[in-house]
């Protein structure tokens, strides 16, 4: 088995690439600058708990076809690293690339790299509008449930595509949260959803990326584009309690809560009540929940 501890970091993100919006009070809630956009979640437990639970299995599923070992791949907005290491494990000995714009959570990252044996994954910190990186660096280029988050998508489909070798792939995979549905109905539920959505505009961000990555995709240029769907489902009684629990608990202590209060679109009060709305569907025997991704694979082109 490789040694544990070296786990790589790749060199540090040239001048310009971003680094903790707010290093102060990391996760905490500030207004985006012009044409720039906040990251809804930030980094609290009740948001980690769901980012660690994603794999290259569940949540990558329609791009693992496209993976041969010997490839080198970046993963744009690894987060904690899990869905990195899945990847990694399919492409080695090739090497893959974690890059998050929030230092903090890397070292959550190297620290699964490392209990997973990898030395081909190196993490750094950057930013997808502006990729480190020279032109056709990498094999495949990947983003999960990160262009929801920045300002101009196209955009940052076209950097991805620039570090991207011809003949590569280029591979995004976004929730859409007009269409999540769920049983039984909760009218405190629908302004949940009513709630993060004007939240998430309101940081520069669209909720409803998935349904716009194909959109998205032909404006950054690509011509080879292949669109497909995918559902997380929420139904078990375990899958119910961890569902509804993390986000009650976003709901009312998160870079998310802080964010809904002072951007002035919810109080106190109605946050604790969607909370609870949450833990009430979540005890529902009945329950389901699903949460509807749309998913694009690009080929680069010359």
């Amino acid at each position: 088995m490789p040694d544990r501890t070296d786990v790589r970091d790749e060199p540090a993100a040239r001048a310009g690439a971003s680094a903790d919006p707010n290093p102060g009070n990391p996760g905490g809630p500030r207004p985006p600058e012009a044409g720039a956009a906040v990251y809804t979640h930030g980094h609290h437990e009740s948001v980690l708990r769901s980012h660690t639970w994603r794999t290259a299995a569940n949540s990558a599923g329609y791009l693992l076809g496209e993976l041969r070992p010997g490839m080198t791949v970046l993963d744009v907005g690894c987060g904690p690293g899990t869905i990195t290491a899945g990847l990694a494990r399919l492409v080695a000995p090739g090497r893959v690339t974690g890059i998050d714009a929030a230092p903090g959570i890397l070292g959550r990252a190297r620290s699964v790299a490392a209990e997973h044996g990898l030395d081909t994954v190196g993490f750094t910190v950057a930013d997808v509008s502006e990729l480190p990186f020279p032109d056709g660096s990498f094999d495949v280029v990947h983003a999960h449930q990160v262009l929801q988050h920045v300002g101009d998508p196209v955009g940052a489909l076209r950097e991805m595509r620039r570090v991207c070798r011809p003949g590569g792939v280029v591979a995004a995979r976004d929730s859409d949260y007009a269409a999540m549905t769920w049983y039984p109905g909760s009218p405190a539920l629908d302004g949940w959803l009513d709630l993060y959505r004007r939240v998430a505009r309101g940081n520069g961000g669209e909720p409803d990326a998935g349904r716009r990555l194909l959109s998205w995709a032909r404006q950054a240029g690509f011509t080879d584009v292949t669109a497909s769907a995918s559902a997380w489902c929420y139904v078990t009684e375990e899958e119910r309690a961890w569902w509804s629990g993390l986000w009650a608990d976003r709901t009312v202590d998160s870079a998310y809560a802080r964010l809904a209060v002072d951007g002035g679109h919810a109080g106190e009060e109605e946050l604790r009540r969607i909370a609870g709305a949450w833990r009430e569907w979540g005890a529902s025997p009945d329950g389901w929940f699903a949460v509807l991704h749309g998913e694009i694979l690009c080929r680069a082109v010359n």
